[in-house]
């Protein structure tokens, strides 16, 4: 492939020769799909391994310079900065196979694991695995709450802030956009009264290692259809919001605008723009509007798809292809004698209306960031916002335990077995840093054995 670049600043255009095709780039894409578990910081290190440091695709100041874009938006970072780096080497086209591959190979496995879940879920082995994973996923929320907090409770004011989301949205019952709006006012104000409380430093580390000479290196200068312009923004603007707008508007004409699909279309819309701070963040969002509100599923398959979405590749967002399965399933979506159909289209809707967004963020801003190539910094409202996230996810911890632990649907008082599981599965990960699949494989296994003897 043949690159066309211009230096910003000189405005000169030279060619390059880039080693990287796009079939080599596709193999590679489809084999993250498939390898991407750990969530955001495992896909992450992934990338960093093979691009930076094995492959040299890139070079460490140039994907950590996208990644800190990447971190600034709504939705799934890892995917994301697949998306961006894949935009930088090939295009849009690149963007498009990069960031497609990234959750495809989920997308199908999570559509085979709701159709066993749907078909067969209570047949005692599958029950039993079901029944072993669901405290590990509570030990698993708390951790990220303990991680995000980590990171970013550095004094008192954030600390005060991630209290008040907590009270907010464990008593007060607010919405979690409102959270997310109030916060941000907060961090505005707050960033320029006491900018000393809203400082960030740099989550991912500096860029200061050196692995070799890299295609896209340091001093590569940008290519020519990396470089920012206003007509260019404004086009990818309108293209994305011409695709919501067209896919929403043929939802509404083929099922009306109080059909599921488009309820499901225009929710996850706004989900997909709420989803700062990671999934964790945005599942109480979800938990609102697709239990709470339209009664899609009920709060025990809620857990159980976040359950089954730990044990799968790609980003944990890829949890809301689980709840459209189920809600395409239970809500008959066309018709009772397309159940299947029914579960399968909702899962692809959803899919689809939760990650265009990430799609436009990257083919809009990606220009600017490569031409001004300076280092980003959090703002004052990301940075309350962030804070906001950890109240939010431990008020999603305490939700998942209640539910667990008590199991209120059976009548059944506190289960001390699966509270034993949990408490085990927090210990190998707080304590002894235990990834989590094997924690999640291992609770399964326990809860499998468990059912099949009692």
């Amino acid at each position: 492939m043949k690159w066309e670049l211009m230096d910003a600043t000189s405005k000169k255009t030279t060619s390059v020769v880039s080693t990287i095709s796009l079939k080599e780039a596709f193999l590679y894409w489809l084999k993250l799909g498939f390898i991407s578990f750990g969530g955001p910081a495992g896909q992450i290190a992934i990338m960093h391994h093979d691009l930076v440091e094995k492959k040299r695709w890139i070079s460490e100041k140039r994907f950590l310079h996208a990644l800190n874009y990447c971190m600034l938006l709504p939705g799934p970072e890892a995917q994301q900065l697949a998306t961006y780096i894949g935009w930088l080497m090939h295009r849009t086209l690149g963007g498009v196979i990069a960031g497609v591959l990234f959750v495809l190979p989920s997308f199908f496995i999570l559509i085979g694991l709701a159709w066993v879940y749907m078909a067969y879920g209570s047949v005692p082995a599958v029950a039993g695995v079901l029944y072993g994973i669901k405290p590990a996923v509570v030990a698993i929320v708390l951790f990220a709450a303990y991680r995000i907090g980590s990171r970013t409770l550095k004094n008192k004011v954030l600390w005060s802030i991630a209290a008040l989301a907590f009270i907010a949205i464990f008593l007060l019952k607010l919405p979690f956009p409102l959270i997310i709006f109030a916060t941000g006012i907060i961090g505005y104000v707050g960033g320029r009264k006491t900018p000393q409380f809203f400082k960030v430093g740099g989550g991912h580390g500096a860029a200061d290692k050196n692995y070799g000479k890299a295609v896209i290196d340091d001093d590569t200068p940008t290519p020519s259809h990396a470089l920012f312009t206003w007509g260019k923004f404004w086009r990818m603007a309108g293209i994305g919001l011409a695709i919501w707008f067209a896919t929403m508007l043929v939802l509404v004409i083929l099922y009306g605008w109080n059909a599921t699909l488009t309820h499901m279309g225009w929710f996850f819309t706004k989900a997909a723009l709420m989803t700062f701070g990671g999934a964790y963040a945005v599942l109480p969002y979800v938990f609102q509007g697709a239990v709470e509100h339209y009664q899609w599923l009920s709060p025990t398959q809620m857990i159980d798809g976040l359950a089954l979405g730990e044990t799968t590749p790609g980003p944990l967002i890829m949890v809301v292809t689980f709840v459209g399965f189920v809600g395409g399933w239970m809500t008959h979506a066309l018709g009772v004698d397309a159940i299947f159909s029914s579960a399968v289209a909702a899962a692809s809707v959803v899919t689809f209306f939760t990650f265009l967004p990430s799609f436009i963020f990257i083919f809009m801003g990606a220009p600017f960031i490569e031409t001004t190539h300076g280092n980003l910094k959090f703002t004052a409202p990301l940075t309350a916002i962030t804070a906001a996230v950890v109240g939010v996810i431990f008020n999603l911890a305490l939700f998942f335990a209640y539910h667990v632990f008590w199991q209120e649907e059976l009548r059944q008082p506190l289960d001390w077995f699966v509270i034993a599981l949990a408490s085990a599965a927090a210990i190998a990960i707080f304590r002894f840093k235990v990834n989590v699949i094997p924690v999640i494989l291992l609770s399964g296994l326990s809860g499998m054995i468990f059912k099949l003897i009692i």
